[in-house]
């Protein structure tokens, strides 16, 4: 097995855990909004496996990209320009959408992380998770290449 399938495979793979982690800190956030419950350690926690999987998942990412960026966009785009991959939909989502939106998204709940360690109050600690995590996830939602992951 060579390095680049090893990647994609842990790309893949970490890719449920992060969305799993994500689902159950939106899940206990907004649980804890309604409840108004008191914001304790198993809820940092939450969060935290859930940024901590999604960075994981962006650095894999980040490598996938550079290898598949050398092996199948820089050949496209030096016979046909960045125009002929914009035109192809396959290649521009692995090219542009899906790295940019992925990017926008951790960038938004990594805010969530950082604006929950800001604040004291339980329940804006929770709003903060349900807000910035719920976000991120919809954007990655978005962009997975589901004909390929499923």
């Amino acid at each position: 097995m060579n390095f680049s399938l090893i990647i994609k495979h842990a790309h893949s793979g970490v890719a449920y855990l992060a969305i799993i982690f994500l689902l159950i800190a939106i899940v206990n956030a907004f649980a804890g909004l309604g409840a108004k419950k008191e914001f304790k350690d198993k809820d940092k926690k939450l969060g935290l496996f859930a940024l901590i999987f999604c960075h994981i998942q962006f650095l894999l990412g980040i490598i996938l990209y550079v290898i598949y960026f050398n092996s199948v966009i820089s050949p496209i785009s030096a016979e046909g320009g960045m125009g002929a991959v914009m035109k192809d939909s396959a290649i521009r989502l692995f090219a542009v959408e899906h790295p940019l939106i992925n990017l926008i998204a951790i960038v938004l709940i990594t805010i969530g992380w950082s604006k929950h360690k800001r604040t004291e109050l339980g329940n804006t600690k929770f709003k903060n998770f349900a807000i910035f995590y719920t976000l991120g996830l919809v954007l990655i939602l978005s962009r997975i290449p589901w004909s390929q992951w499923l």
